[in-house]
C-alpha cells in the first residue's frame, strides 16, 4: 500500500559504497507514487520563491529529482556528470569526497552568464560534490542561488561549507 510519509521509506545500507559507509538509499520513494509525488511537491514548494532560471543536478539521483521540478517551476535542468560522460565541450573541476577524490563535468553553455541557479541533490553529506557543482556554476558566470536537498545528514559538516549560500533541506537526519 503506497504512503506519503517518503522520510519513512528512506533504507540505510551499510558499508555502501565503502566500509565505514552508512549509505541513504532513496530508491523506494521512487518506487511508490504517492511518496515520489510528495517529495517532487516539497522541492517545488522550496524552490518556487527562488526564481529560478536554471537547475543544475548530479548524476543519478539529482537527475531524478531535478528534471520533474525544473518542468513544475518552468526553469532548465542541466547535468552534471563524471568525467568523458557529456558528449559535448565541457567544464570541469575535481573534488574531494568523504570516500576518496572525483572529477565532474558540465557542457559550457549549460549555464548562462548572470542565470540564477539552484543545486539540488538527493543528499547533502559533506558538501563536496555540492560545491564543486557551485564551482563549475560559477566558472560559466552563473549565480548559485540555493542548495535543495531532499535529506540532510547533520552530524556531517555539508551545511558549513556551502554557507554563506541558502541551504534547504526537506529533511534532517
Amino acid at each position: 500500500m503506497p504512503t506519503t510519509d517518503w522520510t519513512k521509506l528512506i533504507r540505510d545500507i551499510p558499508d555502501f559504497p565503502k566500509p565505514g559507509i552508512l549509505f541513504k538509499d532513496i530508491t523506494p520513494i521512487l518506487a511508490d507514487p504517492a511518496a515520489f509525488r510528495q517529495v517532487v511537491d516539497q522541492l517545488e514548494a522550496a524552490a518556487r520563491p527562488l526564481n529560478v532560471q536554471k537547475i543544475v543536478a548530479p548524476e543519478a539521483r539529482g537527475f531524478i529529482f531535478a528534471a520533474p521540478l525544473a518542468l513544475r517551476i518552468g526553469a532548465g535542468m542541466a547535468p552534471v556528470r563524471k568525467k568523458k560522460k557529456l558528449p559535448y565541450k565541457t567544464v570541469s573541476v575535481s573534488y574531494e569526497l568523504e570516500y576518496g577524490t572525483d572529477t565532474i563535468e558540465m557542457h559550457e553553455d549549460a549555464v548562462r552568464k548572470g542565470e540564477r541557479v539552484l543545486i539540488l541533490d538527493d543528499l547533502l553529506a559533506t558538501g563536496g560534490t555540492s560545491a564543486a557543482i557551485a564551482e563549475l556554476v560559477r566558472k560559466l558566470g552563473g549565480a548559485v542561488v540555493a542548495y535543495l536537498f531532499c535529506l540532510e545528514l547533520t552530524f556531517l559538516p555539508g551545511r558549513k561549507r556551502l554557507e554563506p549560500v541558502e541551504v534547504i533541506a526537506l529533511h534532517k537526519i
